[in-house]
Formats: structure tokens, C-alpha cells, sequence
């Protein structure tokens, strides 16, 4: 028979300070490793599937003697089951990070999606776009909820929110954006589930989930046109506009007469104009269609830029104090205070300008559509037809952009109110 090891008391394994192998007994394959006077721990020597293998037990002195012997004879009872205790322990390591990797919030997830498909996307103010309305609807009511817990009724309940007790619902006032929001949740967490960050369905899918909690509101119905100034008030709008002061106001009134949108002309840049030939382009990068578009300047926009002071090493148009592009609000308070309003009664927004735009080429001119509709950078919708159409009409949209500047020069001058060719 083996040779027992004496089983050696607490006091004796206090005393243990020569480092060393030392068998504690008590426990057949019991021992204790001392490393030097403050470092000891327990190990169990034993054979698991015909191999010698050491076990550890833990250090002392936070596991006592009487502690270690009750550990290695758990250790002894599992191997006699068929369990390795060394492998049993790895995979709960192995676990415990699994979870712990597993426990990201949904704010968490929600950045890390983002991250992951911002460069697919055309340009960095999409991204911005998912980073606001997830801030701003759902990270107040899931943002540190882990993103395998989000439910259908966290999903409800964000998109039953209300600004004021008394307003309607998110998903009913403001469906558009409600509708856009649930998609982008409904992408995040079926993203969790790829990362295997959660299972199960998602909680934010809309058929046969969604549709049967929610109304299901048409697209004519939640579609709301902008608010735009009405074609008689555009040269009253226009000489009001022109006798104010401000990069701002300049800003508005190049967006007017080129009939682009807030962002190009907000980011318009000297590099991409060329006042000789009369032209604008736009690089594809700052376009909402992704291509590049190129815009015929009239003369009341040219006379306009002209009259711009320019600072050097200063690209931008119309750039704020800082030197950097103005923002959307500051164009949309100056209408704000300006108190155009539509038929509706609602104020006007920069946006509008298109559609004035648009109703003066539709009811006071003969142009063709597809012409009218290349002014305003509008993509076609027949994709077969977009594929073979090559033209941007461009000569033809000199003539229609030229009569766009008269027809305002007109309405503005028919009283002498405010001279458009101005040289301040």
C-alpha cells in the first residue's frame, strides 16, 4: 500500500514558510506549494483518465486546511463521475465571458451597429440621422437595457410615446419618423442576434408582429409636404430677404434662386463654382442621389456671389463665424422670424423654396417636366428608364433657371421694391 502522508493541522501548514511540495495528508494527493513565506496554495495530485494531472484548489490562507480537504474530495467525487475537473473549470471560465460578452446594453449595440455600416452609407449625416433618433426616442427608455432583455413591449412602448400628455402618439404624430425608427430597432437587434447577442424573434418586426398592436398608417397619409411660400408672396418673401443682413439671409437667398436643397448650398464650396461659365457643381459626395449634379446660375446668383466677401483660405460659401458651414437651424429661424406662412397657415422652411420653385415651372411655364424635375436633382423613379437616360439637360436648364431669376426679378421690381441687382 501508498505510504500516508500525516496529516498536518492548521498550525503546522502556518509554519510552512521553505518553498517547496508539501503533502498535508487527510486527503490522499493533498498538497500544499509554499513559494516563499506569503505565498502558498493548495493543489490535489491525482490521476484523471489514466494521466497525472494537478488540480488546483485555491490559495491560503483564504482557503483554510479543513477547506482544501473539502474541496479535493469534491474534486475526488467528480472525477469518480466521469468529470474532469480541470476542463470543468475552463468551460465555466469559458462561459462567464461568454455572458459577460453577451451583457452589452442596447445603447452599446446600437453604436456598434452604426460603426459597423457607416461606411456603406453615402455620406456621414445618414449616420447622424440613426444617431439622433436612437438618442433621442429610444435610448431613454432601452438605452441601458442589456439588448438580449429589449421586448415588444420596450418596442411599444417607444413607439407610443408623447411629447405632451395631451399630443398624439409618436407612431401616429409622427409616423415618418416613427416608422423609420422602428426600422432602424428592428436592424440593431437582429444585428444582436447575428452577434449572438440575443435569440429569439424580434420584437420590433412589423408583419405579423407590429401591425396587429400598432395602426397601420398609409404613406399618403404620413407624408407631409413641406411648408412653402405661395408664388405670390415669393417676390415679397425675396425683397424682405434681401434687405436683411447676415450670411444667413445670403445663404437662404442663394437657395432660392438655384432651387437646391439646405445642405448644398449650406456646404457650397468657392472651388466647386465657376462664375465665368455661370455654373455650380456638385460633387456626388453632397448629393442626395449620389451623383453629381451640375446647376446653371442665373444672374441674380451671380451678381449675389460676386457681392459675398471672401476670406482666404476660406472654401466655404457662406461659412458661420467659425469658418465652418452654417447649420440647418440657423437657415430655419431666419424663415421662422420671418413668418411666411402657406395656405395651412404653417411657417414656411428653407425646403419649401423647392416646391415654390416647383409650383412657378408646373403653372407659369411651359418647361418640360423632365427638366423641371433634373432642376431639382430629383432621381428617377422608373430605374430601367434612369438606367438609359445619360442627359442632365443642362442647356435646357439654362434657359428655365435664367427665367426663374426674371420672374423674380420681375415680381420684385413690378414697384420698385428692392433693386435685384444690387452691389452690397
Amino acid at each position: 500500500m501508498p505510504k500516508r502522508a500525516k496529516a498536518l493541522g492548521p498550525l503546522e501548514v502556518s509554519q510552512k514558510s521553505e518553498p517547496g511540495l508539501y503533502a498535508v495528508g487527510g486527503v490522499a494527493g493533498l498538497h500544499l506549494i509554499v513559494g516563499g513565506p506569503k505565498s502558498k496554495s493548495w493543489i490535489l495530485r491525482t490521476m484523471v483518465g489514466g494521466k497525472r494531472r494537478d488540480i488546483g484548489l485555491g490559495s491560503y490562507p483564504e482557503n483554510g486546511v479543513a477547506r482544501a480537504r473539502e474541496k479535493a474530495l469534491e474534486a475526488k467525487d467528480e472525477i469518480k463521475k466521469g468529470q474532469d475537473p480541470i476542463l470543468a473549470k475552463k468551460a465555466a471560465r469559458a462561459a462567464i465571458r461568454a455572458e459577460r460578452d453577451r451583457a452589452i446594453t442596447f445603447g452599446k449595440a446600437a453604436e456598434e451597429y452604426i460603426a459597423a455600416h457607416e461606411a456603406e452609407w453615402r455620406n456621414g449625416k445618414h449616420a447622424d440621422q440613426w444617431r439622433n433618433t436612437i438618442k433621442t426616442y429610444a435610448e431613454p427608455y432601452i438605452g441601458n437595457v442589456l439588448v438580449r432583455d429589449v421586448n415588444t413591449a420596450h418596442i411599444v412602448r417607444i413607439l407610443e410615446q408623447k411629447e405632451e400628455t395631451d399630443s398624439p402618439t409618436l407612431w401616429v404624430g409622427k409616423n415618418e419618423t416613427a416608422s423609420r425608427l422602428r426600422g432602424r430597432l428592428e436592424c440593431i437587434l437582429d444585428w444582436g442576434a447575428v452577434r449572438g447577442l440575443r435569440t429569439g424573434e424580434n420584437p420590433a418586426r412589423w408583419r405579423g408582429h407590429l401591425d396587429h398592436l400598432l395602426p397601420n398608417i398609409s404613406r399618403a397619409k404620413r407624408i407631409q409636404h413641406h411648408a412653402a411660400i405661395a408664388l405670390d408672396d415669393a417676390g415679397a418673401f425675396m425683397a424682405e430677404l434681401r434687405k436683411l443682413e447676415g450670411t444667413g439671409a445670403r445663404c437662404l437667398e442663394f437657395l432660392a434662386l438655384t432651387a437646391c436643397r439646405s445642405g448644398e448650398a449650406r456646404g457650397a464650396l468657392w472651388s466647386e463654382i465657376d462664375l465665368e461659365l455661370k455654373v455650380w457643381s456638385i460633387p456626388a459626395s453632397r448629393m442626395k442621389a449620389g451623383r453629381p449634379h451640375r446647376v446653371p446660375l442665373n444672374d441674380a446668383a451671380i451678381n449675389l456671389l460676386k457681392a459675398l466677401p471672401r476670406s482666404e483660405g476660406v472654401d466655404l460659401v457662406f461659412p458661420n463665424a467659425a469658418g465652418m458651414p452654417l447649420s440647418d437651424m440657423a437657415m430655419t429661424a431666419l424663415m421662422r422670424r420671418m413668418d411666411r406662412r402657406d395656405a395651412e397657415g404653417r411657417v414656411a422652411v428653407p425646403h419649401g423654396l423647392r416646391s415654390t420653385f416647383r409650383d412657378w415651372a408646373g403653372e407659369r411655364t411651359g418647361y418640360p417636366r423632365d427638366v423641371v424635375e433634373q432642376a431639382l436633382a430629383h432621381g428617377r423613379e422608373d430605374k430601367t428608364e434612369a438606367a438609359y437616360y445619360r442627359t442632365d439637360l443642362f442647356q435646357k436648364r439654362i434657359r428655365l433657371m435664367a427665367d426663374w431669376g426674371k420672374f423674380l426679378d420681375k415680381v420684385i421690381n413690378k414697384d420698385n421694391v428692392f433693386p435685384i441687382h444690387r452691389t452690397a
